[in-house]
């Protein structure tokens, strides 16, 4: 098993369960996830048609406000769906794609927020 560690761009959840945008905009929002996401998968070199894979989205804040991680199942729903659109899995069905809860680490110090998926890959046999 390898574990690839993908550094995503936004510096807080592109989407989250608390939003109200409307369809369009959410609708955009979600295109540009998976495509950013796909694109940062390829470049990463994650191996293509694998048997499975597991899939956390960890968040690191700026601030120490409390957050609710089941906010971050939005983002981590269009991050899988982009994986998916970079063919590294057939589908995000749990039996090719396990998705764990979000994390939520302790603030950067830094300022600036921080995401990150972390990919499990399993070859198929």
């Amino acid at each position: 098993m390898t574990t690839f560690t993908i550094d995503l761009p936004w510096g807080t959840p592109p989407l989250n369960a608390n939003q109200r945008m409307h369809w369009r905009r959410k609708a955009a929002v979600v295109a540009s996830v998976r495509r950013d996401t796909a694109l940062l998968v390829r470049s990463a070199n994650v191996p293509r048609g694998l048997a499975h894979v597991d899939v956390s989205l960890h968040y690191a804040p700026r601030d120490a406000r409390r957050r609710d991680a089941d906010n971050l199942v939005p983002t981590l729903k269009a991050c899988c769906d982009g994986i998916v659109d970079a063919h590294i899995v057939a589908d995000d069905t749990p039996a090719e794609m396990t998705k764990h809860m979000p994390v939520i680490h302790p603030k950067t110090g830094t300022g600036v927020g921080r995401l990150w998926l972390t990919i499990d890959t399993q070859e198929k046999p």
